[in-house]
């Protein structure tokens, strides 16, 4: 039995390769690719919107099936601190996944200019990090090009400003998603897709170093961020399991190609946790085994729901950037904002909803 054709699960090349047999030349599958993505855009395409298209091939691809899928919206929770929005879709079986809405300037009085998404890639994740709500969920499934670019669809549709940036740091593992995320990145930074620029897509990877590489050979132009969180090897194999498949040796390899490559500093994520990875054998350990790498440390307050670990205080943050002084490289500290709806850094499915739906779903 042939499958239905899922319009909006297929870059604007390899659509109008699945058009072309019902007569459509590629300017017009074109047009297909621009109307199925449009703002406020149906499940059912109105193909007699779609200027050029005949009779018999709208009636041929009504026919076959043609048509976009749909998330369900489940819920929306504003944070009342600094107006990020947390949003939970639901997939027609009945898989969940998070996104979050983030302001930018973000704050409870402060009219947003723009948005930033922040977009998951896989309901669940099988890579465990101790600090990570996602992780402890395990892995329900990866999400089809269309349910990564859903998200983004039903968020945009509602959103008040325009959405200028995205950052796949929601639930899951990107690069165990590779050629979905690959696939759902061409699309929203197509010009007739959402026209979000390619350097505003940011794909960031826990370290599967052969999807860094090969990230790298195919020489995309979306940003590439790393979370570490620990130079240290046994360190970060507790902190991060997948230390034990991808050891650190390979993934600053891999990393330093990449800048290499790109002529780019790296970004390299950093999730800070007090008496665990902030000390001075810790800072040692960046400086020496980040030497020759043109890096942007990101750090980013650890977030557990759990209360197993806590977040740093001001004086241990300015205490730790003191110590990383000798790296010579730009450090930032990540705003996490959300906390209250728990749509913070490492905080998605940490919501008892999303807890309990994922399970029931396994």
């Amino acid at each position: 039995m042939t499958m239905p054709l899922i319009l909006n699960d297929r870059p604007a090349v390899a659509l109008a390769e699945d058009l072309a047999p019902f007569g459509l030349a590629p300017d017009l599958a074109r047009r297909v690719f621009a109307r199925v993505h449009a703002r406020g855009a149906r499940t059912t395409l109105a193909f007699g919107d779609v200027r050029g298209l005949s009779r018999p091939a709208a009636a041929a691809l009504d026919a076959a099936g043609a048509r976009a899928h749909r998330l369900e919206v489940v819920s929306r929770r504003r944070s009342a601190a600094d107006n990020f929005m947390k949003y939970l879709f639901r997939a027609g079986d009945g898989a969940y996944v998070e996104a979050v809405r983030i302001p930018l300037p973000a704050g409870p009085d402060t009219a947003p200019e723009k948005y930033t998404l922040c977009i998951s890639s896989q309901s669940g994740c099988p890579l465990a990090c101790a600090f990570c709500a996602t992780g402890r969920l395990g892995l329900v499934r990866s999400l089809a090009p269309w349910e990564i670019v859903e998200q983004v669809a039903r968020i945009r549709d509602e959103a008040d400003r325009p959405v200028r940036g995205l950052v796949f740091m929601g639930m899951g593992e990107p690069f165990m998603n590779y050629d979905a995320v690959i696939d759902a990145a061409a699309i929203l930074s197509d010009p007739a897709g959402f026209a979000i620029e390619r350097k505003a897509i940011t794909i960031s990877t826990a370290g599967v170093v052969p999807m860094i590489r090969r990230f790298t050979a195919e020489r995309h132009r979306y940003r590439l961020a790393i979370s570490l969180t620990s130079a240290i090897e046994e360190k970060r194999r507790w902190l991060m399991p997948i230390e034990r498949k991808h050891p650190l040796a390979d993934l600053l390899d891999a990393a330093r190609a990449h800048a290499a490559a790109t002529r780019t500093r790296i970004t390299l994520e950093y999730v800070l946790i007090p008496d665990v990875n902030m000390g001075p054998e810790d800072a040692g350990a960046l400086i020496s085994r980040l030497a020759g790498i043109p890096v942007r440390l990101n750090l980013i307050d650890v977030n557990d729901a759990t209360g197993r670990f806590r977040a740093p205080t001001e004086a241990e943050v300015s205490r730790f950037r003191d110590l990383l002084a000798p790296l010579g490289q730009p450090i930032v500290r990540r705003y996490s904002g959300g906390k209250d709806v728990e749509g913070a850094c490492g905080m998605l499915a940490a919501d008892r909803l999303v807890r309990t739906k994922v399970a029931a779903f396994v």
